[in-house]
Formats: structure tokens, sequence, C-alpha cells
């Protein structure tokens, strides 16, 4: 892993603020919810990748062996990051979407269920990974991947987020540190 104080690929331009860089869409995908849309961080190169080194600087003291995105713009996190610090990437998908043999886990919704999965050979035992996602929001996504990965073996040292959404407190659902960018309190 590269040394903890240079990046390799990402520059980090201190002055960019990235709430700048957040548009807010009200009423989508339902009236009510004032949507975190990052897909302008995405399109500005020089605020993304300040974005990016700002999260490798976060994890990188939890020592990862692998990163893992969940679905689908966890990908967006990890695959990145993974590839500045050096690391491997998997992916936490939904039920169906990943060939071969997998292992799943179900988990409870405000209304109903879901499940995420992975690929049974995706992780060795003990190795350390980090998962990782655009936005933590009531958490249940989160520590349902976090159960998922310590099934197949893994140790999960910490999660991470570009974006907090610190009243729904999904922090409170997560039993390990939690590394977050940006904070909305409403």
């Amino acid at each position: 892993m590269p040394d903890a104080t240079t990046t390799t690929i990402l520059r980090d331009d201190e002055s960019i603020d990235l709430r700048e860089h957040i548009r807010g869409i009200p009423d989508f995908p339902k009236p009510g919810i004032l949507f975190y849309d990052i897909s302008t961080l995405l399109r500005h190169g020089p605020a993304w990748s300040a974005a990016m080194a700002r999260l490798g600087r976060a994890i990188r003291p939890h020592r990862p062996d692998l990163l893992a995105g969940i679905e689908s713009r966890g990908f967006l996190i990890a695959a990145p990051l993974a590839l500045e610090l050096g690391l491997g990437f998997i992916m936490l998908r939904k039920r169906g979407k990943l060939p071969g043999e997998t292992v799943g886990l179900d988990y409870a919704l405000e209304y109903g269920t879901d499940r995420i999965e992975m690929q049974a050979d995706a992780v060795e035992p003990g190795q350390r990974v980090v998962l990782l996602d655009d936005l933590l929001a009531t958490g249940g996504t989160m520590a349902a991947g976090v159960r998922l990965l310590r099934q197949a073996g893994a140790v999960v040292p910490a999660v991470a987020a570009l974006i907090e959404l610190t009243f729904l407190e999904g922090r409170a659902r997560l039993d390990v540190p939690c590394e977050t960018l940006l904070r909305y309190d409403s």
C-alpha cells in the first residue's frame, strides 16, 4: 500500500468545498425526500479527485486488504479508492447479479426485505475489508454488508461513505468505525 502521506493518482486541492459539488434534488424519488446527487461531484474532475483523496486518507489507517462497494454508487467510490491504494475491489450486489457461486444475506427494510450477495470466493478468511457506499442514511444496507462480509470470513475494521445523513442515525446501526466526508443534519 502506498505511504499514508502520498497519493499515486488522486490530487486534493484543499481549497475545494465538496458541498458546492453536491446537488440537492427535492422530492426525489418521492415527495418529501431531498436526494443528495453526487453526479455533479463526479463530473467535476478536481472536486472528484479531492473527494477520493480525502476518503483515501480517512480509510488508510484501517489498513484494509480489500475494498468492497455496495451496488451501485458504492462501486463509484470503492473502485477508484482501491486503485489509488493498490488494493483489490469486490462488489456487494443485489440478488442474482453476480456470476458463479454467491453467498448472500437477507435484511429488513422499512417496508419489506432485500438481499445482497457477493461471490463466494471474494474474500479469504481474515482479510481486512473496508466497505464503502456513497451515502449513509438509515444504515440498514451498510450494516447488512458488514454482516455479509463477516459471514464470508472477512474482518471489517471500518465502513466509509461520502455523505452521511446524521438525522437518520444510521451510524447507530453499525458496530464498526464509520468515516464520512460530508454530514447533513436535515
